[in-house]
């Protein structure tokens, strides 16, 4: 194998494995840069993979080639109102947002995988008839050298860059933005400024739903193409790992993720490579969860979170 043809297994790998991990991660950002620290994006993924999967088999014959799209719009959904679930314990009930969390992470898992029983008689759907494939970008891939390896993909990996540069300008450069990090800042004196933190978070929780739900939905259509309990197993919380490494910034989010998803392509296609062909298989499966420890134990401290993350908002306290 020479190295252009290394690099572009590399590339293509990296790019598709991290786009799910960038859709998530951008919605920890929106959700903890509000204050609300959401340990549930695992949970999230997972219901928007089963959301996705289970809608890509129930209408595969009638919607065609559209039907994995339309799927991520019902994982999107999903995903959003799953997430609900976690608004309202941590901002209006004011619960441990860490113990809400991490509620979500078991009342996902356990549903899905209770329902998909239910509905299947089997611990694990069928591969779903219309998966998301790769798709060449009409000019740019003729570009000598670069244009096979950049720009023959799948759509989304290339969405979830540009989602990503949207999200940016968004949370800064828009008045929504700066409300959303004022909550999550100083909800106080956003509250003073006639901000309504509870809502602002609301929508921020709602928000980081719909992106949970996005990511999984594409992991389920892109890499695994069903949904059982192993689906999604940890990537939620790389997705985390991604938020607190990238500073609780959009880009610095995607950076991140992209990072994370490198580590997770070689745990797939490493043993393709030379030099990793002796490399025991175990390790090179367990490198990104490595590779994410070590990230944050070396990153961790050097980060400041928003400062009211993680602390519920009483109207009126001091």
């Amino acid at each position: 194998m020479d190295v252009l043809t290394a690099f572009e297994i590399l590339v293509k790998s990296m790019l598709f494995a991290s786009a799910p991990l960038i859709f998530t991660a951008l919605g920890g950002v929106f959700s903890e840069r509000s204050g609300v620290v959401n340990i549930g994006l695992e949970g999230l993924m997972v219901i928007g993979a089963f959301a996705a999967v289970v809608f890509n088999i129930t209408f595969a014959s009638a919607l065609g080639g559209w039907t994995p799209w339309i799927a991520l719009l019902a994982a999107m959904v999903i995903g959003g109102l799953f997430s609900l679930l976690h608004a309202v314990a941590s901002i209006s009930f004011r619960a441990d947002q860490v113990v809400s969390g991490v509620a979500i992470n078991f009342l996902a898992l356990g549903l899905g995988v209770y329902l998909i029983k239910d509905w299947y008689g089997a611990g694990q759907t069928p591969q779903i008839p219309v998966p998301l494939y790769y798709e060449r970008i009409p000019l740019l891939y003729d570009i000598p050298v670069i244009g096979p390896i950049f720009f023959n993909n799948y759509i989304t990996s290339y969405l979830a860059i540009f989602v990503a540069v949207i999200a940016w300008f968004v949370l800064y450069k828009t008045p929504f933005g700066l409300r959303l990090r004022s909550v999550g800042e100083h909800p106080m004196a956003a509250d003073t400024m006639g901000i309504n933190v509870y809502r602002m978070r609301y929508i921020a929780v709602f928000i980081s739903g719909i992106f949970g739900g996005l990511g999984g939905g594409v992991y389920a259509q892109t890499i695994t193409q069903d949904f059982s309990a192993g689906t999604i197993t940890g990537q939620g919380f790389i997705a985390l790992a991604a938020v607190i490494f990238g500073k609780w910034h959009p880009l610095g989010a995607m950076g991140a993720a992209m990072f994370f998803g490198l580590a997770q392509s070689l745990a797939i296609i490493g043993s393709s490579f030379p030099l990793l062909a002796d490399v025991p298989n175990w390790i090179l499966l367990s490198a990104p969860y490595i590779l994410t420890i070590l990230a944050l134990a070396g990153f961790i401290g050097r980060a400041d979170a928003p400062k009211a993350n993680g602390q519920p908002y009483i109207k009126g306290s001091r």
